[in-house]
């Protein structure tokens, strides 16, 4: 009997050490999402005539809104006990600890405060644009999970299953690349409809499919990927499903709205 030739995966997180100072790929893509964003949102604001100043004010509010969202995510939705007891280790981002659906309630809260001051702009005209650039950050930072040998899939016998030897000796689905190549997609989706539309777009239909195809496809992928938290052994679905799962029904709400009429809000 053969036995398949799985992939080994053995790369570094780090692209370079000088002294203390590390320069890793996960934090090289993170950052590498904010700037090709800015540059694609910069575009979209110059076509749209809206103000420059407002882009620079977006990208700061929506830094802050990511990080603080997804580190708060991490704490209170997968060891809120363990944080809570003890809240100064919530500050050490440095270790690690970033949950997707806490940024994307980051991002939300962020855009709501960032119309609130701007009558030229609609929580909605900015969200149906922002989900471009979001879908393809998301792609850059599970790239950089994937460099991490981190949320790491299920065990499995698949022809492309890989090894992540710096976590253990079991082949696994290489769970980070199907969600990293779905959020790809969806981007180059959203971006060429963007293009073909003119910037003409129902308000809240790009918001509405951005939810129901990222977060539809995070609930798939989840049934291909280990356990995140010990408290999910057993469980029928896991934290990630069970957050997605509001997320999906909101984005049916808006695409629905959107389709009947336009809507401002």
């Amino acid at each position: 009997m053969v036995l398949p030739a799985f992939i080994t995966w053995n790369i570094s997180p780090e692209i370079f050490r000088i002294g203390f100072i590390a320069i890793r790929w996960y934090g090289l893509l993170f950052a590498s999402g904010f700037v090709i964003g800015y540059y694609l949102m910069s575009n979209i604001y110059e076509k749209e005539k809206k103000p420059q100043k407002d882009l620079e004010a977006l990208t700061i509010t929506m830094i802050l809104g990511t990080v603080i969202g997804a580190r708060l995510g991490h704490c209170l939705f997968y060891d809120p006990i363990g944080y809570l007891s003890n809240p100064i280790t919530i500050f050490k981002v440095w270790e690690g600890g970033l949950a997707s659906h806490g940024a994307a309630l980051g991002i939300l809260i962020s855009i709501w405060y960032y119309v609130r001051k701007r009558k030229n702009f609609t929580f909605l005209w900015v969200m149906d644009r922002i989900v471009i650039v979001v879908a393809l950050a998301g792609f850059l930072i599970r790239l950089g999970n994937f460099f991490n040998s981190e949320i790491v899939g299920s065990a499995t016998n698949v022809p492309w299953a890989i090894i992540f030897s710096r976590n253990d000796l079991i082949p696994r689905h290489p769970a980070q690349l199907y969600e990293a190549f779905c959020y790809l997609f969806i981007f180059i989706y959203l971006y060429l409809s963007y293009r073909k539309n003119k910037g003409e777009i129902p308000h809240g239909k790009f918001f509405g499919l951005f939810l129901i195809l990222v977060f539809g496809a995070r609930f798939i992928i989840e049934f291909f990927k280990d356990i995140q938290a010990p408290f999910e052994k057993g469980m029928p679905l896991d934290m990630g499903q069970l957050l997605s799962i509001p997320f999906i029904l909101a984005g049916i709400y808006f695409l629905t709205r959107a389709t009947k009429k336009k809507v401002k809000l």
